[in-house]
């Protein structure tokens, strides 16, 4: 069959016109840096759910590629070395506040995900589980009724709790929930809890705004409660069906209302400077400005107005999430390890520290002055000496 030139041309500026504007869309994706375009990075980077990333299911293939397989130890993991004495306050906390960390994992997270959290930060819990629905004698990990998928969050969380009432809370003070890709400063979260009472109902964590009158604390950020509002949560909460008693809803969200019913208090747990210690996010997407979009969720929800950049995070921080197995051991070695030679930090909140650093100002001053006066002194005798000398002449 025979085609018209006119249909020829119209055959080809209409693909022309179809390829035209396939390039353009990909094209507007892409920027001279060799990256993804800057909304599209937000997107990718920064999770768009606030429920949706509480999910230890959720496996990025890309980030598995290149997930540490192995845990990392250094030479001498014992931070006594690193700090000297200035871990004395730290040792004392780690007595006095009992805090029992229980994380969320899968069988599946259980082999690549919580062994980097046990290998870091989870040694310095006074008490670590870790609540999957199989055994995994490696960490080893609780066995609960509840079968996984972000469905039976709630679920988990509540059998959870009821293992912990039942097995531990005797022992313990404070009870942290945090994911298998979260990141705790325990020194900083005792530091937080010391001059709380753990027998009255207490809730801290990053606080959100919707859905519950009081707020509700950030799943993904980890939350923290006090002995006494564990034990309301199970007898009352749970035991007279007082809270959600199917496993559907949102496990952060649940929570709070379960809290508010039961007259469980949520503590402000910013520093005294008004930025938050508790984040949902990794630290560079708190801390680099624009890594956040003005449209994400988090401006919405968060309780207190959000501050990103550097008066995102308090210098006390003690959660972050999303935070890789690789990157855990980058914040191990920067917070644990890593000195600049000649600088001792020593926390002006620490009563005892701030006096040694007084005192130690005051010898440092006092011997520049004595070698000043004793320069001067000399250099006096000198040109004494010098005029004696022109006078004998």
């Amino acid at each position: 069959m025979m085609v018209s030139l006119s249909s020829k041309v119209f055959i080809l500026g209409t693909g022309w016109v179809v390829g035209f504007f396939t390039t353009y869309l990909y094209i507007s994706t892409v920027t001279l840096h060799g990256g993804v375009n800057k909304y599209a990075i937000h997107k990718k980077i920064v999770p768009d759910d606030p429920h949706g990333g509480h999910d230890p299911w959720d496996n990025d293939d890309d980030e598995d590629m290149y997930s540490a397989r192995e845990t990392m130890g250094w030479n001498d993991f014992n931070e006594e070395h690193h700090h000297h004495d200035g871990n004395t306050v730290a040792k004392k906390l780690h007595d006095k506040v009992r805090v029992l960390c229980w994380i969320l994992t899968s069988p599946t997270n259980a082999k690549t995900k919580a062994p980097h959290v046990k290998a870091t930060w989870g040694r310095r819990c006074n008490k670590l589980l870790f609540m999957s629905s199989a055994v995994d004698n490696r960490l080893p990990s609780i066995a609960l009724p509840v079968g996984e998928g972000r469905q039976n969050l709630w679920g988990k969380t509540k059998e959870a709790f009821r293992y912990v009432y039942k097995h531990h809370l005797e022992d313990y003070d404070w009870v942290y929930k945090g994911d298998d890709d979260s990141y705790v400063i325990l020194e900083n979260l005792r530091w937080l809890l010391k001059d709380h009472d753990p027998n009255k109902p207490l809730l801290f964590g990053r606080q959100f705004k919707p859905f519950v009158k009081q707020g509700y604390m950030s799943g993904g950020a980890g939350y923290v409660l006090s002995k006494e509002a564990v034990k309301r949560f199970v007898t009352r909460g749970l035991e007279k069906k007082l809270c959600r008693q199917d496993n559907g809803g949102m496990e952060d969200v649940e929570m709070g209302k379960c809290a508010q019913k039961l007259g469980i208090r949520p503590v402000d747990s910013r520093d005294k400077g008004t930025r938050e210690t508790f984040h949902p996010f990794k630290p560079e997407h708190m801390i680099v400005p624009g890594y956040i979009p003005k449209d994400n969720w988090l401006y919405e929800y968060n309780y207190y107005p959000l501050k990103t950049g550097p008066e995102c995070c308090s210098d006390f921080a003690i959660s972050f999430h999303y935070v890789e197995p690789n990157q855990m051991y980058v914040m191990e070695y920067l917070i644990y390890h890593l000195r600049p030679y000649g600088i001792d930090s020593i926390p002006s909140t620490s009563k005892n520290n701030s006096i040694a650093a007084t005192s130690l100002f005051r010898k440092t001053y006092q011997d520049k002055k004595s070698k000043h006066q004793s320069k001067k002194q000399t250099t006096n005798d000198l040109h004494a000496d010098t005029i004696r000398a022109k006078g004998d002449v």
